[in-house]
């Protein structure tokens, strides 16, 4: 591009381009991409944009198609790449002058030089940093910010580069200009902190941005006193400060050790404009938060803890701990310990007027950022410092007692109990809570004045606390009749379900105590879920309604159906919500797993709520999945028969199954799910396809997913054994070879002899056609592969770690026999000794006859005896049964069988040649089968 013509036409698109009017915008953007590979384009463009007399939308929009060449143009390895040659006079160019008038281009540039230097510093650009320091030194204000500002983010930019080379690098030069960084940050401060004392606020902002710009790390916070709250520096300098602080706090995070000569310092910092009255006035509450995080860093800091065994403690460790034993005396410890509960956990007027006005939407994102904090740094000494915080905190509890119960400064009470609920476990020997409780709260929870529902609210939140830590289970019952007659006032309970897993925790302890509670607390936590309006609130109720049907399980039925009648509203007008759509699913499941078969009722509705949370082309299941696939699951377990409905729904999990997703595990027991409650139904009409992504999860797929996949077609060859074998037909090549090439990770090869136990003993007839097919496809005959399997078999009998499969193995071995077969026979000593470990498995001794009997053997089925706390079985436990009642494992004795076939193999030898085969067993192994099968 020839540059003395082509800056005018360059010039003149550029002016079209920032235009609104789309016909004469469009061709010269068009023109300007065109141009973009063209020699020479990038210099036409650093002359326009420093060219201060031109247009400044213009010079802005040069100076972004100069910012985008670099991404695109300037690597060598680019295409279209810039030459050298330019590349050399464009970088010249860019640090010629630092005098940018307009903020926004001086940003942008030094932005765009950043980007240059990422690529060509130090190699190629040498003189970058010098020329950068030696602009900062000038006496030139504006110069000196713009070379300040384009030292800023060429020093980011490097720094942000993660090579070795590159980090190198940019360590030798960052030690270069370190003390020089250092020294124009403390000039620049000083500048500040006179142009404050003298009141130039023009010019103690400006010192302010160069001081921000030179070095972002120390404290200047003590100038907020000289600094109004009306300020323009006052927004300014709060962001320094809290940089500063939050470069301190890396600083302790990543270096803790190399912080140890700070921590006198920080510590006297952090608690004097905290608790003391240095920092009334001054402190801000981010500040107030960076303050509470440093203190809470170095209280619990394991660097700084020594070993019990000061022996084994590091120097290190020893010098920190030193240091803070020093500082935490007991003067200091009881100011903080007071003024965090005093001052910091206090509730504004204002907080409680909110409150008063709005007790649902209070809380919601409007507490202040320093109450979290405040609880945690209060947590950490407490527990750290207990002897000593211990009396602080009851000392305050006892000044409570014999205040007149409503003109007592209400919000110090809260606070008070607030801290004592917090440090429960902390105080369990120092708090006989059941007597406080009878002798005090229960009397503060049926004060009824308008200003003490603070203190209400409080107390139960404290019972709720210390419920898990101590309080007898006889003091429940006279629990429950307060919360009943609390829970007529609908705020108070809206503001306690703030917290609901305190609210769960006070409600259900013993079921059998709280039994005769429920239908009157489940009925007004119902009328509390229809009449809040707010999203938040309603998901609260809901996990409290969800934590009382867990715990009641079937105890529930009852009283459920209101809550069934309005839940597919609820479901309807939160089709914007889908937080509380999850919400509804998880009491869903709750409600499935109490109702059990009675669940089918709910059909209707749950069916399309499972269809439409687990269908992945619908965008609601990015937030419903999981609760989704939960809810199908548990319907699957309690569901008495399968419907035409509920199987159609599977046809969702293809799409579930390719996801390869954190919920396949998940996903695969609603697979095994339909296998036990309708086998033949549900793999006529899904197992092609569910094979076919099988096949396809199989190809890539850990182990431990290997083994979730085999597992569903041996639940269906143990269902079905016929049709379970026919539909899963094309992965059981998969298994075979897995046995014969002796897979190496053990849970796998066990699952792979399951599934083949599974075949050989019930359908021996597809296991003699599925050899047939493996021996032509190995090129082996088939009694060669047989002999493999079995010596495989016998040697990996170790990774079967599950008694059930070990007799299975044992079974499966065993109905090759009677066989003349010289492979079987040549294999026989391995099958008895597998069947002698298996009867070591399963067989038990009667004390009282002598003789052994199989335990694994189920002759009918019983419905177990629960206690109160117990769960019931769910409709799948009870198919399990029933199914095991056919399945040979524990409908066949181990002992019987193994008799039985050693008589048939004797009959077909004789005895001579019998015991020539019975010779090739080890004498021991002999001597124990003989044991096992006396008497028979």
């Amino acid at each position: 591009m020839d540059m003395d013509g082509a800056s005018s036409v360059v010039l003149q698109a550029l002016t079209q381009a920032t235009s609104q009017d789309t016909a004469v915008l469009k061709p010269a953007e068009e023109q300007l991409r065109q141009w973009e590979t063209q020699p020479g384009f990038y210099s036409v463009l650093l002359n326009i944009f420093n060219n201060h007399m031109l247009d400044v939308n213009v010079r802005w929009l040069a100076v972004l198609y100069f910012k985008n060449g670099i991404d695109r143009y300037w690597r060598r390895v680019a295409p279209h790449a810039l030459s050298e040659e330019e590349k050399t006079s464009l970088r010249a160019g860019l640090i010629t002058n630092f005098n940018e008038p307009v903020n926004q281009i001086a940003t942008q540039i030094a932005v765009l030089i950043a980007k240059v230097a990422r690529l060509d510093c130090p190699r190629q650009w040498p003189e970058l940093i010098p020329i950068l320091l030696e602009s900062v030194k000038g006496q030139d204000g504006l110069q000196q910010h713009r070379a300040l500002l384009t030292f800023y983010h060429v020093t980011k930019t490097l720094a942000s580069k993660r090579l070795a080379q590159d980090r190198r690098l940019f360590q030798d030069l960052a030690s270069g200009i370190y003390s020089f960084a250092c020294s124009l940050w403390s000039h620049h401060t000083d500048c500040f902190l006179q142009q404050i004392y003298a009141r130039d606020e023009a010019g103690a902002l400006s010192s302010l941005e160069r001081t921000l710009l030179s070095l972002k790390g120390s404290n200047i916070l003590h100038t907020c006193r000289q600094v109004g709250p009306d300020s323009t520096c006052r927004e300014k300098l709060e962001k320094i400060i809290i940089l500063y602080t939050k470069v301190l706090l890396d600083f302790l995070e990543y270096h803790p050790c190399a912080f140890i000569p700070l921590i006198q310092r920080s510590l006297e910092f952090a608690v004097s404009y905290l608790f003391t009255p240095a920092g009334e006035g001054v402190t801000f509450e981010r500040f107030i938060v960076q303050c509470m995080n440093l203190i809470k860093i170095i209280v619990k800091n394991d660097a700084y803890k020594p070993s019990k065994n000061l022996d084994d403690s590091k120097p290190e460790s020893l010098e920190a701990h030193k240091i803070k034993t020093a500082f935490f005396t007991h003067p200091t410890l009881t100011e903080i310990g007071r003024r965090l509960v005093s001052h910091y956990f206090l509730l504004t007027e204002e907080e409680l007027a909110m409150w008063e006005e709005d007790p649902e939407s209070f809380g919601n994102g409007t507490s202040p950022d320093t109450q979290p904090c405040t609880e945690v740094l209060f947590l950490d000494i407490f527990h750290n410092y207990n002897q000593t915080l211990i009396p602080v905190l009851l000392d305050m509890v006892q000044n409570l007692q014999g205040q007149d119960t409503v003109d007592a400064n209400i919000l110090l009470h809260s606070d008070i109990y607030n801290a004592v609920g917090l440090a429960a476990y902390e105080l369990f020997d120092n708090v006989d809570f059941d007597q406080w409780f009878k002798n005090q709260l229960l009397g503060e929870l049926q004060v009824g004045h308008h200003r003490y529902k603070l203190i209400r609210r409080r107390v139960i939140w404290l019972i709720g606390q210390w419920i898990s830590v101590k309080f007898k289970s006889d003091l429940r019952p006279l629990l429950y009749e307060v919360i009943l007659s609390l829970m007529q006032d609908p705020d108070l309970v809206v503001r306690q379900l703030k917290t609901p897993s305190c609210f769960c925790k006070l409600l259900i302890f013993r079921t059998e105590q709280f039994l005769p509670y429920l239908e009157s607390i489940f009925g007004l936590l119902f009328q509390l879920l229809q009449q809040v309006t707010e999203c938040d609130t309603k998901m609260q109720v809901l996990h409290v309604i969800s934590c009382v049907i867990e715990r009641v399980n079937i105890q529930i039925r009852p009283y459920v159906g209101c809550l069934v009648q309005y839940l597919p509203l609820l479901w309807k007008q939160s089709e914007e919500h889908n937080m509380l759509r999850c919400a509804i699913l998880t009491t869903l499941i709750h409600l499935v797993q109490g109702l059990g078969a009675e669940s089918k009722n709910l059909y209707p509705f749950l069916l399309p709520v499972i269809q439409l949370s687990t269908d992945v082309s619908q965008p609601p299941h990015v937030y419903l999945l999981e609760d989704g696939l939960e809810l199908w699951l548990v319907t699957l377990e309690n569901s008495p028969a399968i419907t035409p409905e509920l199987l159609r729904i599977f046809q969702n999990m293809s799409a579930l199954l390719e996801l390869s997703s954190e919920n396949l595990r998940t996903c695969f027991q609603i697979v095994n799910a339909y296998l036990y409650l309708s086998a033949t139904d549900f793999l006529q009409n899904y197992a092609e396809s569910l094979c076919r992504a099988f096949c396809n999860l199989l190809k890539d797929i850990t182990n431990e997913g290997q083994v979730q996949v085999l597992k569903v077609v041996e639940i269906a060859l143990k269902v079905s054994p016929i049709l379970g074998a026919h539909m899963f037909q094309p992965l059981l090549p998969h298994v075979f070879r897995g046995i014969v090439d002796g897979e190496r990770y053990p849970v796998v090869m066990s699952t792979y002899l399951g599934i083949m136990g599974r075949i050989l003993l019930q359908n021996s007839s597809f296991f003699s056609s599925l050899l047939t097919q493996m021996a032509s496809e190995c090129s082996q005959k088939m009694d060669q592969l047989l002999g493999s399997v079995i010596e495989m078999w016998v040697d990996r009998m170790d990774n079967i770690t599950q008694p059930e499969r070990r007799k299975l193995s044992s079974l499966a071995l065993l109905s090759l026999l009677p066989s003349d077969n010289s492979v079987i026979q040549d294999k026989f000593c391995g099958i008895i000794n597998i069947s002698v470990e298996a009867l070591h498995d399963v067989m038990t001794e009667d004390s009282e006859t002598g003789t052994f009997k199989d335990c694994m053997l189920m002759s009918h089925f019983e419905e177990p005896k629960l206690s109160d706390d117990e769960e019931p079985p769910t409709e799948q436990d009870k198919r399990k049964k029933l199914l095991a009642l056919e399945d040979p494992v524990h409908s066949v004795s181990l002992q019987q069988f193994v008799y039985e076939k050693l008589k048939a193999q004797q009959a077909m030898m004789g005895d001579q040649g019998f015991g020539v085969l019975m010779e090739t067993v080890d004498t021991e192994l002999v001597r124990q089968l003989q044991e096992f099968l006396q008497g028979l």
